[in-house]
């Protein structure tokens, strides 16, 4: 029987950067704008797409060896997988807001003024667990209300023993909420201004978010699962790092030559090739782009016939799956 490794990205605003990661990686992804089992140049990949507040529970449970979800789900999940790599997009972050009006300074400072006064709190969110333990963690709440947890209120249930503070599960436009429906919310933005449209204003932000590769602890114990999440997450981390990488290659006089090798922050160190002109050096490296404008002075002086370029893929083959699980950890920072 073939084997397959099975392989979830979400649906909705982390879809299009996971298919571009996966496009880039030179995975080949087809059908993804009309089928949720969009096929793979790689058939070793069997692909899903689903909402990403399922991903990270499926993933623990083994229905899926690897995937892409927000931190956000992981957090609020709280299911044990294997963070591989923060991929870096779908960056959001996750606030606590409420109306513009208020000018509330915290959420510690809404709860005591509102609990001081004997009213009710009612908060809506997507994330229950995030904000029953932010709300918890208030000196505000511990103060008036001490272990008592918040009354959760879904369509399907109702638990807590707090009277007076509710967390209200939503299922979208959570900032059209307020005033009727709720006091307050905890949602994520990217650029704030839906809450702003909606006369909300950030009160205090909570977490950031990105996209993460996250495996299933069991599937990296399976060998031949283990190197196939090896290369998927080898090619990923190619593509970051060359995001942020330039090729360049010049040429020098030998008598700069060292001078000049002093100056480049290489990625390994640079391959340098005699010129068929007497005395004159090819260099090539790769370095930050970040470097580039710090030492196009000396470069300039040094220098000749400077070619910079984008790199495709940087592959960190010595990196990743030799044998120790800190190379992955080393990823995530």
């Amino acid at each position: 029987m073939e084997k397959r490794l099975r392989m979830v990205i979400p649906k909705g605003s982390l879809e299009r950067g996971s298919i571009e990661i996966l496009q880039k990686a030179f995975y080949r992804v087809e059908g993804y704008e009309r089928s949720y089992t969009p096929i793979v140049s790689d058939r070793e990949i069997e692909l899903r797409i689903l909402r990403p507040q399922e991903i990270p529970v499926y993933i623990a449970e083994g229905l899926f060896d690897l995937g892409i979800t927000g931190r956000d789900w992981v957090e609020e999940t709280g299911v044990d997988v294997k963070v591989l790599r923060d991929l870096e997009f779908g960056r959001v972050k996750l606030v606590f807001a409420a109306p513009a009006a208020s000018r509330y300074k915290s959420l510690d400072h809404f709860l005591e003024e509102r609990l001081s006064r004997g009213e009710s709190v009612k908060i809506a969110t997507e994330y229950l667990n995030i904000t029953t333990a932010w709300v918890m963690g208030t000196r505000a709440y511990s103060e008036r209300l001490g272990s008592r947890r918040p009354t959760v209120i879904t369509p399907w249930y109702k638990f807590g023993d707090s009277p007076q503070v509710s967390i209200l599960l939503s299922f979208g436009a959570t900032e059209a909420k307020p005033p009727i429906a709720a006091d307050a919310v905890v949602d994520n933005l990217e650029t704030g201004r839906t809450l702003e449209q909606n006369n909300l204003a950030v009160v205090e932000e909570l977490m950031e978010s990105s996209a993460l590769l996250v495996a299933n602890k069991e599937a990296l114990e399976d060998e031949w699962k283990r190197e196939k999440i090896y290369d998927i997450l080898t090619m990923f981390t190619g593509v970051l790092e060359s995001e942020k990488k330039l090729h360049i290659f010049l040429n020098v006089k030998e008598e700069n030559l060292e001078e000049l090798l002093a100056t480049l922050p290489a990625l390994k160190s640079p391959t340098i090739n005699r010129l068929s002109m007497e005395g004159w050096f090819a260099v090539n490296t790769v370095i930050d782009k970040s470097e580039l404008h710090r030492i196009l002075p000396k470069l300039r002086r040094l220098a000749q016939g400077l070619v910079a370029h984008k790199p495709e893929l940087i592959l960190p083959l010595e990196e990743i799956g030799r044998g120790s699980d800190k190379n992955l950890e080393r990823k995530r920072s």
